[in-house]
């Protein structure tokens, strides 16, 4: 006998918006911890005028694949309380593209990021902020090192607590927000990935 798989509606596509944008957005909105629950209404969701979009996303992914398109695209905006669907529509998908591929070789990515970043700095120089920005995060900034090895370096150095302590300014609280938000996203096995930062480090 067959398993049917129901995929989600175009409301459930368009109600994982709305939860994954709370969650990227509010402080205490957690996705998970309220299984992605929000006030959206079936009514208020046939008034609008993009839902064809939300159609559209319905029929050509799968669930898993709805949740990580959002939550690319929210991680990588510098403004996720601003992003609107238009912006979406126009670039969601090369920005999920990117994404995808960034994690599908992201031990490859995280060696090289490591590498490059403790050629330059030694542990200690790398999370100074007595200047101000510390390397580490001018290199996130600049492009050099992504958001993903970012919080791959906080499950391992626990950095963000001193940096919000000690960086009281709005670039460092977005992407302090951003490591936060994003961590119960990205699985990883973190053993393998202090294995590759101490090859990078010694």
């Amino acid at each position: 006998m067959k398993t049917l798989f129901v995929k989600m509606t175009p409301f459930d596509v368009y109600k994982t918006y709305l939860g994954l944008k709370n969650h990227f957005t509010k402080d205490k909105y957690d996705y998970h911890r309220y299984n992605g629950k929000t006030r959206a209404s079936l009514q208020s969701f046939y008034k609008r005028k993009d839902r064809y979009w939300f159609e559209k996303m319905s029929r050509q992914k799968n669930d898993q694949e709805v949740v990580n398109f959002f939550v690319s695209n929210f991680v990588e905006s510098t403004d996720a309380g601003s992003m609107w669907i238009g912006q979406l529509i126009r670039e969601g998908e090369s920005t999920y593209n990117s994404w995808k591929r960034r994690n599908e070789s992201l031990s490859y990515v995280f060696k090289n990021e490591s590498n490059d970043l403790f050629s330059e700095y030694n542990v200690e120089d790398v999370f100074d902020c007595t200047s101000g920005h510390p390397p580490l995060l001018k290199k996130h900034l600049s492009g050099d090192i992504c958001v993903e090895t970012l919080v791959i370096y906080n499950r391992i150095f626990q950095f963000s607590k001193d940096f919000d302590k000690k960086l009281q300014d709005p670039i460092w609280e977005q992407v302090s927000k951003n490591i936060k938000k994003y961590n119960s996203f990205l699985n990883i096995d973190i053993f393998k990935f202090r294995r590759i930062l101490k090859e990078c480090v010694l």
